[in-house]
């Protein structure tokens, strides 16, 4: 199992939200500086969010986030805001590992066989926030349907991984939700990397035994709750 520090852009600052709700961000700094402190301290890959593309300015923190590929070459998981196949093919044209496609993949589906076709299935990362069980969407703020019928579907266009974020406990720093993670893993025919409450070792070690293949780590890293080394020392 990998570790993804997560690197969340708002305003231009690396932050932390709880709940996703944006007047609750924790701003740790620039986010270039914060990407490359997780690689000093060991991280082989990141997690980056466009949080205001999330919010729907889509071209927002654009030029950090591709500074922040310039200037590490490190492996990048690239969500938030991208909402076409224009949008996700200049991404990963840029030369973002893979784009996590969340409310464009419920909205229009097809983005996901569209861009597995010409890229390929590895970097294409369907993403999965749920709440209650249901697939959660335009910045969280409405439900589409369960959470088991898109992992098929999205499978079925080619996705070749998913992000499963469970916005109940997302930010919150008391833990994994475990059971909705257990039943998303087990319907999965391809890898899934957890988001949303990972907040100790014991939960890095769950998720493990899960069979996640990864975990973000995001508020409780920044919070000094867990370090980066105990989290990929729990994954060994």
């Amino acid at each position: 199992m990998r570790i993804f520090p997560a690197v969340d852009i708002l305003d231009g600052r690396c932050v932390q939200l709880v709940q996703g709700k944006r007047e609750s961000a924790t701003a740790y700094g620039e986010p270039l500086a914060c990407a490359k402190r997780w690689i000093r301290e060991g991280a082989d890959a990141l997690h980056v969010i466009n949080l205001d593309g999330a919010f729907g300015a889509s071209q927002k923190n654009a030029g950090l986030i591709k500074d922040i590929i310039a200037k590490t070459g490190i492996e990048i998981q690239l969500g938030g805001g991208i909402r076409s196949v224009k949008d996700a093919s200049g991404w990963l044209e840029t030369g973002v590992s893979r784009v996590i496609l969340g409310t464009a993949a419920t909205t229009n589906p097809e983005i996901i066989r569209t861009l597995a076709d010409e890229f390929g299935e590895k970097r294409v990362m369907a993403g999965i926030d749920a709440k209650g069980g249901q697939i959660a969407v335009d910045g969280w703020q409405r439900t589409a349907g369960d959470v088991i019928s898109w992992v098929k579907r999205f499978e079925m266009l080619g996705a070749g991984s998913f992000l499963y974020t469970n916005v109940d406990v997302e930010g919150l720093q008391q833990g994994v939700a475990f059971g909705p993670v257990r039943k998303v893993i087990d319907a999965a025919r391809r890898p899934v990397v957890v988001a949303g409450g990972v907040s100790s070792v014991a939960d890095v070690t769950g998720l493990k035994e899960a069979g996640a293949c990864g975990a973000v780590l995001g508020s409780a890293l920044y919070a000094g709750k867990i370090t980066l080394k105990e989290a990929q020392e729990a994954c060994r």
